[in-house]
């Protein structure tokens, strides 16, 4: 039994052609995405978002207040 022919597998006369890696920052698609993924978040759970903004907010304010108080 004939075995097929590897050229059609490893492209026009068994050359590849030389294939080109750029490496790009990962850190930049985070960036890129993080608008978009924190737009997702919070309208998903936007209820409890605003909640705890709000305890945040508070919690920060009486933080402040303290620490003024005591200077």
């Amino acid at each position: 039994m004939r075995e097929p022919s590897l050229l059609p597998v490893f492209g026009k006369l068994g050359a590849k052609a030389p294939m080109v890696a750029i490496a790009a920052p990962t850190i930049s698609m985070t960036i890129k995405n993080f608008g978009n993924r924190t737009r997702e978040v919070l309208s998903a759970h936007s209820s409890l978002a605003l909640k705890l903004s709000v305890v945040l907010w508070t919690v920060v304010v009486l933080a402040a207040v303290f620490f003024v108080a005591q200077a």
